[in-house]
């Protein structure tokens, strides 16, 4: 199987990464990607970037090296309605908008309260795609949240580098499983993200691959394998650049 597109990607922009923008596309085109989106933290996140940061990603050019680039976010989720760190002034002008919880900007609760509060963000529609929903932080019902999903036509996320024995996450591989399982019961898709915060991490999806194979996941439920099938999304998503709109240069 092979992935064309990584959709969770951190620059020297979001404070804790080390690649610049051209290293990651650079690092997405040496390693045969199509796409790859940059998705830097939101603000609320210690040493992120400003909100204008976001608003001036227009100036971002739409191909480099051969690879479709993405403009994108990482929002977190700052509050039991579902809200997230940018408004949606910005969001909206973005190709894609990911999200989910950190610790440093939501101290989450039990498994019924993290679950009501994702569950509300994705009926705002505060972003496209959930990302590490298996986070042990935040315990949340794995079938309500892929259910919510699927109805809210939101992605859910399988994250590499939650399943590294070095990742940022651990202990994340029995919730993922659950969320893959669960991915596969409510027949819905899933996206992987590498969720690099370096250039050499870019398309690395092989922990990701193998846990939803076990899991039974089906390459056509994959978002990933296909540029077309990413861009149909993001159309549906009302993400401009993929709709009839002519998208803003």
């Amino acid at each position: 199987m092979k992935i064309k597109a990584d959709l969770h990607t951190h620059t020297i922009s979001s404070g804790h990464a080390y690649s610049t923008l051209m290293e990651i596309v650079k690092a997405a085109s040496d390693k045969g990607l199509e796409m790859v989106a940059i998705t830097d933290h939101g603000p609320a996140m210690p040493g992120g970037p400003h909100p204008y940061h976001f608003g001036n990603m227009r100036v971002v050019p739409r191909e480099m090296f051969g690879v479709e680039v993405l403009r994108g976010v990482e929002c977190n989720i700052i509050d039991e309605q579902g809200n997230v760190d940018l408004i949606k002034r910005f969001r909206k002008h973005l190709d894609i908008v990911i999200g989910g919880f950190h610790t440093d900007c939501f101290n989450g609760g039990d498994l019924a309260y993290n679950t009501e509060v994702a569950i509300n963000a994705m009926e705002k529609g505060s972003f496209d795609i959930m990302v590490h929903p298996g986070n042990p932080d935040f315990p949340i019902d794995s079938d309500k949240i892929v259910m919510a999903a699927k109805e809210n036509n939101i992605l859910i996320e399988i994250n590499n580098s939650s399943l590294k024995n070095d990742g940022s996450r651990k202990g994340s591989f029995d919730n993922c499983y659950s969320i893959a399982k669960a991915i596969v019961k409510h027949d819905w898709k899933v996206s992987l993200g590498s969720d690099s915060h370096i250039f050499a991490d870019v398309g690395v999806f092989s922990k990701a691959l193998k846990l939803i194979s076990d899991a039974g996941i089906k390459e056509e439920q994959i978002i990933n394998t296909d540029v077309n099938k990413v861009k149909e999304f993001l159309a549906h998503k009302n993400r401009s650049r993929y709709t009839q709109v002519t998208p803003e240069v």
